[in-house]
């Protein structure tokens, strides 16, 4: 055989051996935090090996996992940074994460920024807020509190099957963010934490959260500017706050909430059910597109509430309207009973009117089977079906 042919030979082979590698699927990596050195005595300080499995897997072309085995780990604040070469990375938590007992001024425990295509799994991450909150009662000079698991301008995030408790401050906050889904998480406090919102979301787009008990503080999941096309299904709230869009309008400039979708949700015992919340004070801020239907209320004090006059401490907004802009937000299908005679209550802006508020088959006793009550302040609407309390629109 010539040279020539030879030389045709091997570029042929070579280039077939090509083709089938990039054929291949990537080789899947795993990174397990105690082979950098991470101890599930629950003492010592495994920030450090999760670090470094993280950048061994955001520095891998393929996708990879980072493996938290059965055990407790502590973890001092740890902030995960993208952009990685990765495209798909699984966090497997099989064990128990702890934050220090003791409290820091951070303001987030577990953080990840800037990544794409993370996925956590399982698992348990444990705050211990008790020693703030006992701060906080006190009323000493405390921190604010750090959040316990917080993406931040990153898309296509995965969270299920996740177990959160006692954080500090909120327990799961997306921020920024596009594409996430939240699912069979399982947020808990205690009734009387300070500021332990199960999930909050705000500046982004595209979320989901389904099959979710959240039991805190303060709300269940609260809503906040920029939020748009978020879905909340089978969520289960109590104690706490309720969900709630807000509070809006703390900022004269502020980007708006549109396309919210929250149904097939039960409340039991909480503060509030469905809650929109904005202070009373000037803003361009704006709340369009809701949808709340197929809710239960099991003793809630708000089983529906607009409240456009929250202004905390009276400080920076008495006497003043809220800019807020309601409109469009439709109620169909709440049913259960109100632990106060006003079972739904409209208190909007006297200088921006809600407008656009559909109510349809509500049923909401008061106190076993007395009949409830509806107050409106500045609203406008139509009511159908069956209605009760009667509708004040």
């Amino acid at each position: 055989m010539s040279h020539a042919n030879n030389f045709s030979l091997l570029i042929f082979i070579t280039t077939t051996l090509l083709l089938i590698i990039q054929a291949l699927p990537p080789v899947k990596a795993n990174y397990n935090i105690v082979s950098y050195g991470a101890k599930s005595d629950g003492q010592s300080d495994s920030s450090e090996p999760l670090s470094s499995a993280w950048q061994a897997a955001c520095t891998s072309t393929g996708s990879s996992t980072i493996y938290i085995p059965s055990g407790t780990f502590m973890l001092k604040p740890v902030t995960l940074n993208g952009p990685c070469k990765s495209n798909k990375i699984i966090i497997q938590i099989d064990g128990t994460l702890v934050a220090p007992s003791s409290y820091t001024a951070s303001e987030q425990w577990i953080m990840f920024e800037h990544v794409d295509g993370v996925s956590v799994y399982g698992g348990t991450i444990n705050g211990q807020g008790q020693t703030l909150w006992s701060c906080k009662s006190s009323n000493h000079d405390c921190p604010a509190g750090a959040t316990s698991l917080k993406f931040s301008n990153s898309k296509n995030i995965m969270i299920s099957g996740l177990t959160s408790m006692n954080s500090e401050l909120y327990h799961i906050v997306i921020n920024g963010c596009e594409g996430v889904q939240v699912q069979g998480v399982k947020i808990s406090a205690p009734g009387n934490s300070p500021n332990t919102d199960g999930i909050h979301v705000q500046m982004s787009t595209d979320v989901t959260i389904t099959g979710t008990g959240i039991k805190t503080g303060d709300d269940c999941v609260s809503i906040g500017p920029g939020t748009t096309n978020l879905w909340i299904e089978r969520v289960t709230c109590g104690p706490g706050h309720g969900i709630s869009i807000g509070s809006l309008g703390k900022e004269d400039e502020e980007e708006g909430v549109q396309n919210v979708t929250v149904k097939n949700t039960v409340f039991t015992g909480s503060q509030n059910g469905l809650r929109i919340k904005t202070w009373g004070k000037p803003s361009d801020g704006f709340v369009k597109g809701v949808v709340f239907e197929h809710a239960l209320m099991q003793n809630v004090q708000n089983p529906i509430i607009i409240d456009q006059n929250y202004c905390p401490n009276n400080h920076g907004c008495p006497n003043h309207s809220s800019g807020v802009k309601i409109s469009g937000v439709t109620y169909n299908d709440i049913r259960g009973s109100s632990a106060t005679q006003v079972a739904v209550n409209f208190d909007c802006s006297p200088s921006n009117p809600c407008s656009g508020i559909e109510l349809e088959d509500i049923k909401l006793t008061y106190g076993g089977n007395k009949p409830a009550e509806s107050s409106c302040e500045n609203v406008d609407g139509t009511a159908s079906g069956f209605v009760v309390p009667p509708s004040c629109l």
